[in-house]
């Protein structure tokens, strides 16, 4: 009993130490505990503090496990040739390990569902739309007018073997997501963002939102096998203010190629194309291309 309330002595103190630091500083104290980071959202901010209090928890379970049977270990070593008295069964033991694990599951069942609720929650009115076509290998990002299929595409942003394409969006507003093929699955995939999302062709259309809190580059991948070249499919994910943002869609509309947008909102030099990732060299590349000895340029078109 007394090494019982030790070890919880143990843990009320922990989570008395814990309760001071936000779940943040504590997984940038370890880490992160294996995660990417807390993210760029208000969404991933939410998977990034449950992903810490799980740990967190488990690591507590864990070590009253380990000391409870670092305890028998010592306590209950061989000293003779007598055996220690045998015991069957012990119903309150028996109930507290079949017990705790439920309580366990149902409270990180409980906190998941909260999560993936708010994660997969879409609001009513988006302040703005962004159509997501995947083709191979590459993405065409259509600034749309509002929801739906029946909304008009205000302005566009095309890949291609040689230009990385830049997706501008503000920080601060809600943004939807919906999601189109032209042939197989691919998979639209921020890094920062905590999680992804297939594109299907068809008439599936996936559809999610996300509210960015943080301006910055942040390269975007596709995350499902998808062909030849899946793995030089790539965009850049370019997050400014809302005026900046408004100006960038402006210059798009007025003409002007995703390059002298990017100027237009204060993107100089190397700036106004991706900085997070680049071309590769592939057997896609024109004769030219392959005589040049200049990089390609990242830009959008």
């Amino acid at each position: 009993m007394k090494k019982t309330a030790a070890l919880g002595a143990v843990a009320v103190g922990l989570l008395v130490l814990l309760s001071g630091c936000s779940l943040e500083d504590v997984g940038s104290a370890f880490g992160h505990f294996g995660w990417p980071g807390p993210g760029i959202s208000t969404e991933a901010h939410r998977m990034y503090d449950l992903w810490i209090a799980s740990v967190i928890a488990a690591l507590l379970v864990g070590f009253f496990v380990w000391g409870l049977i670092f305890w028998c270990v010592i306590r209950y070593r061989k000293r003779g040739d007598e055996l220690p008295v045998q015991t069957r069964f012990n119903m309150p033991m028996e109930v507290l390990y079949t017990v705790t694990p439920i309580l366990i599951v149902l409270v990180l069942f409980y906190y998941t569902a909260i999560v993936q609720t708010h994660v997969d929650k879409l609001s009513r009115n988006p302040d703005q739309v962004v159509e997501v076509v995947a083709f191979k290998w590459n993405w065409q990002f259509n600034y749309r007018s509002g929801p739906g299929e029946e909304a008009q595409t205000v302005t566009s942003v095309l890949g291609t073997d040689q230009v990385i394409p830049l997706l501008v969006l503000p920080v601060g507003q809600t943004i939807r997501f919906e999601e189109t093929s032209r042939d197989v699955i691919h998979s639209f995939w921020v890094p920062e963002l905590l999680f992804k999302r297939d594109v299907f062709p068809g008439s599936i259309r996936n559809k999610f939102d996300v509210n960015l809190d943080k301006e910055g580059r942040y390269v975007g991948r596709c995350a499902e096998l998808c062909g030849t070249y899946h793995a030089f499919m790539q965009f850049e994910l370019v997050v400014v203010s809302p005026e900046r943002f408004n100006q960038f869609i402006e210059a798009k509309r007025g003409g002007a190629d995703t390059a002298a947008a990017m100027e237009a909102i204060g993107f100089t030099g190397d700036q106004r194309y991706a900085v997070t990732t680049q071309p590769l060299e592939t057997r896609r590349h024109t004769q030219s291309w392959n005589q040049s000895n200049e990089p390609a340029t990242a830009a959008g078109k």
